[in-house]
């Protein structure tokens, strides 16, 4: 892709999603994330009315009478976009490209925070993290953001979830708002997810084509893995194949699902041809 038709491709996704955002996404997203979490102001003398769980027992019995902890809204927050780069990514067979679709709630996320005021960095990861964005407030961020995922060299590479995850908490102590982008095709450690939803606020996005789930009836085929280079004929003509296939990825997305829930993570299921400000402004709403 040459830089203008990259010029020309941001430029698009930024018009498409400030339409989105400024009509749902921003409102919502500035009502379930302003103010997160609380941070030490002082110690005053109790009053009438105070929370018994904010009185400092240290100080209430040096003095002996009760002192309470004041506590003050943390307004910055942190949003991180954690994207999944392996070859499985650059993919589409309906609208659009996996890494487009990606791109484009990325903006809107992305838009959405910095209306908010509130910082936005970005990791791409496969088998490995292979680039670092810090997090950084503004319009021209978000931009590049967009033009780093457009532009990524997809590597052909089992994707590594668990390690980008890790990456990410041993690089970022602040407790964030994390969106983890991937199909979720390869296996992961599922502590990690734990790990990581007890430090952060996470949300997986498994973003999947149609023919992810579900391959047609082409008659005897070579099936080629775009990450492993592991090639397989397939005879896609046999009902008990297509159906074995379709009931495999069922599966494998029921693992999925249940292991973010049994983490207390959020997670989203998305097609690529499916209205993603929609689910996004029902997951806003619900925090």
């Amino acid at each position: 892709m040459q830089i203008k038709d990259i010029v020309k491709k941001v430029k698009q996704i930024e018009i498409r999603t400030r339409k989105k955002t400024e009509a749902s996404l921003m409102g919502q997203y500035h009502s379930a994330f302003k103010g997160q979490g609380m941070t030490f102001s002082e110690v005053r003398p109790y009053q009438f009315g105070d929370e018994i769980r904010r009185i400092d027992w240290n100080k209430t019995a040096r003095f002996r009478e009760p002192f309470v902890k004041v506590m003050e809204e943390e307004r910055e927050l942190t949003m991180m976009l954690v994207v999944d780069i392996s070859a499985s990514m650059d993919y589409g067979t309906k609208n659009q490209l996996k890494r487009e679709y990606v791109a484009e709630i990325a903006a809107s996320l992305g838009f959405s925070a910095a209306g908010n005021n509130d910082k936005v960095g970005l990791i791409l990861f496969a088998d490995k993290v292979y680039k670092v964005v810090p997090p950084q407030k503004g319009r021209k961020h978000i931009l590049s953001i967009i033009s780093n995922i457009l532009t990524a060299s997809y590597v052909p590479a089992e994707s590594k979830v668990d390690k980008a995850l890790e990456y990410m908490m041993g690089v970022f102590k602040k407790k964030s708002l994390v969106f983890l982008f991937s199909d979720f095709e390869d296996d992961y450690d599922s502590k990690m997810l734990r790990v990581a939803s007890k430090k952060h606020q996470l949300l997986g996005m498994r973003i999947f084509d149609e023919k992810d789930n579900e391959i047609p009836d082409v008659g005897y085929t070579l099936l080629y893995d775009a990450e492993t280079g592991q090639q397989v004929w397939a005879n896609t003509s046999s009902a008990r194949w297509r159906y074995t296939f379709a009931e495999a990825q069922k599966q494998k997305l029921k693992t999925l699902e249940e292991d973010f829930a049994n983490s207390s993570a959020s997670f989203i299921n998305i097609n690529t041809g499916e209205d993603y400000s929609r689910l996004l402004y029902n997951y806003f709403r619900k925090k």
